[in-house]
């Protein structure tokens, strides 16, 4: 007569079932002080069974972050209209971005934490997606360019940098909205969109900011 009741359902319903109650105790506890035995209560199976189905503690947590990255990665790229403006195509990737980690606060705990911070495997999946996300940012940045020039002058690398720049900036304020009561992703959204659209449209527009000349010490006589 155990305590869990382990209903039959198709095995894919339950495995994500599992995965759902592993993200919540890695996101809330830590991936170190995350128990086996808690995840498989809160999935309502058995402890064996978890281990049935997904392994080993690495595996599963492994199992958490391929899925999560993925969910993040895509509600960035489905929340992007590619027949808007430049300007609103940022936008709606930032907002699609901080909606999805605001509504998925223990997935954005466990690929922005624990992820990161317990070594590889761990954090080569999160650097991945991570790739990903700032390889989509650079084409934008590039697509934004070609509207508002016909041969913009920005080289691959400049560009590419923008869009690391912004996506750290990105996962900073989604910790910071995460952790900061009445912060709506919105908000948070358009707190980036304001910091970063000014210098990108001086940018697009051939007004680049440049660094003072140093200037020549006086040689002594």
């Amino acid at each position: 007569m155990g305590a869990v009741k382990t209903k039959r359902m198709p095995r894919a319903v339950r495995e994500q079932q599992m995965l759902d109650a592993a993200v919540q105790i890695f996101g809330r506890r830590g991936y170190m002080t995350a128990a086996m035995d808690e995840i498989a209560e809160v999935a309502g199976v058995s402890k064996p069974l978890v281990y049935l189905y997904l392994n080993s503690k690495e595996d599963l947590f492994t199992a958490c972050i391929r899925r999560e990255a993925a969910a993040l990665v895509a509600a960035v790229r489905a929340g992007v209209r590619p027949d808007v403006p430049a300007d609103r195509q940022l936008w709606e990737g930032l907002g699609a971005f901080f909606a999805h980690t605001a509504e998925h606060p223990d997935a954005w705990s466990v690929l922005h934490l624990q992820a990161r911070t317990h070594g590889e495997p761990f954090a080569a999946e999160v650097s991945a997606m991570r790739a990903e996300i700032v390889a989509f940012v650079t084409q934008l940045i590039l697509a934004g360019a070609r509207e508002a020039h016909r041969d913009p002058d920005l080289p691959e690398r400049e560009v590419a940098g923008l869009a690391e720049a912004l996506v750290g900036a990105a996962e900073s304020l989604a910790a910071w909205a995460n952790a900061t009561p009445g912060v709506t992703a919105r908000q948070a959204a358009a707190t980036l969109m304001n910091f970063a659209w000014a210098g990108l449209g001086d940018l697009m527009a051939g007004r680049p900011w440049s660094p003072p000349q140093e200037q020549q010490e006086p040689h002594a006589g």
